[in-house]
Order: structure tokens, then sequence, then C-alpha cells
């Protein structure tokens, strides 16, 4: 996509080149993108930038890793759907000319946490992907992550501590109810949004979680658009 000459966009975004692209895993292609203008940003892991993937249309995508020399990577995921966001990340390729808002988003890590917990499904991975490279070596890390298949797995640092299974084996849900964690820490719960519901429920009304130490982020909802 080449740039749009457009006082508004200018005011509004970024340019950006991408630089480099890679399948990271089945579904999922992490993608380069280069600026001057992403040099020097207070980028928390977690955040996420809103790109336009064709016109003017945006999709949000997590940060997968920022380089504060003037660069972000994304990963974006196939959802087998034929809208804007899915064509342009399949399509994209190095040398593409994109156009981007800066970092944002308060779905952020926790660091000073006694344990973090984390449960979600593909669409939130990335995310995790960014907060768990930034914890310590002796970080208290435990959780769920369920993917389609095997094959939809990142690769997460501290992933070893997490419990991966695949969807319809069980709910998120009983899942975080047999890990059973203890109130104290910082829970980061995302993805399909009935279930960041029910494990929110599990977490603050059975297992004595205090609500504001859960952090929820709806990535998707099944049938909406905008969400392929």
């Amino acid at each position: 996509m080449n740039p749009v000459l457009n006082p508004v966009l200018d005011l509004l975004t970024i340019r950006g080149t991408v630089t480099g692209a890679e399948q990271l895993s089945s579904r999922t292609r992490r993608l380069r993108i280069e600026s001057p203008q992403l040099a020097g940003l207070a980028v928390e892991p977690g955040q996420q930038v809103r790109v336009l993937v064709g016109g003017l249309t945006l999709r949000t995508y997590s940060i997968w890793h920022y380089d504060p020399s003037g660069a972000v990577e994304l990963c974006v995921l196939d959802h087998a759907a034929d809208g804007p966001g899915a064509r342009w990340g399949r399509s994209v390729a190095p040398g593409a000319q994109v156009r981007l808002r800066r970092p944002e988003g308060g779905f952020t890590l926790r660091p000073e946490a006694a344990h973090h917990v984390f449960v979600g499904d593909e669409t939130a991975s990335v995310a995790f992907g960014a907060m768990l490279a930034a914890l310590p070596a002796d970080a208290v890390v435990s959780g769920c992550i369920e993917t389609a298949t095997a094959a939809d797995r990142l690769p997460l640092t501290y992933g070893d501590r997490l419990e991966w299974v695949l969807r319809g084996e069980t709910s998120p849900a009983d899942a975080v109810r047999r890990l059973a964690p203890a109130p104290g820490g910082i829970a980061y719960v995302a993805g399909e949004a009935r279930d960041v519901q029910a494990v929110r429920r599990v977490l603050v009304q059975e297992a004595g979680w205090d609500r504001r130490a859960v952090l929820t982020k709806p990535f998707w909802t099944p049938g909406k658009k905008g969400m392929e």
C-alpha cells in the first residue's frame, strides 16, 4: 500500500516501511515495520498499534517486539477470512509502505506483581509474548493458552510454565479452575469476549481475586466485522 497524501493522515499516523516478514507459526506472520518516527517512544509490553490496511480501513495488532531505534514487530494471525485485514496480512511484503498510529493501550504488563497469570487464545499470544519477554528470569508465571492446533503456538518466553490446550478440549474458565491460581498477583485475560468474561468471573467470584488485579482485553467476538 502506497502512502496516501493527506494532511489529516500525516497528523494522525506514522509513515513506515515493512522491512521483514516471516512465518512465526502455522497461521501467524511476523512483520517488521521501521520508521524514524517510531524511535525513542515509551512503549509498554502489551500495547498495540492500528494500521491502515486498505484505503481508510484500520486494523489493530499487538506489538510482538519494540525496537527503540525505530521499529515495531507485529504478528498477524490468518483467520481464513477475506476481509481487508486478512488480505493485507497475507500479502504485505518487505518494501511495502504503510501507515500506522503510535503505540497505545492500557492492557500492559505490571512488572511489580508477585506473580503473573496469563489466560487467552491465539489472539492474545502476541501481547502475552511481549509481556513475558519483559519479565525477569525468576518471575513466577502460570496460566493457560488455547489454540486451534499445536502448530498455532507462538514461541513464548516461559511457555513451558503455561498450560497449552487445544480448542474443544476444555474451556479457558475450566482450565483456570483446574490451575487454581492464588490471589495476590496480576492476571492478564484476553481473547474471545465471552471467554474473557467467564475467566474473570472464575477468578473474582470463585477464587477470591480482587477485580482490580484482573486485567481484561476482549480481542474478538464471533460474527463481529473488523475481527477477520
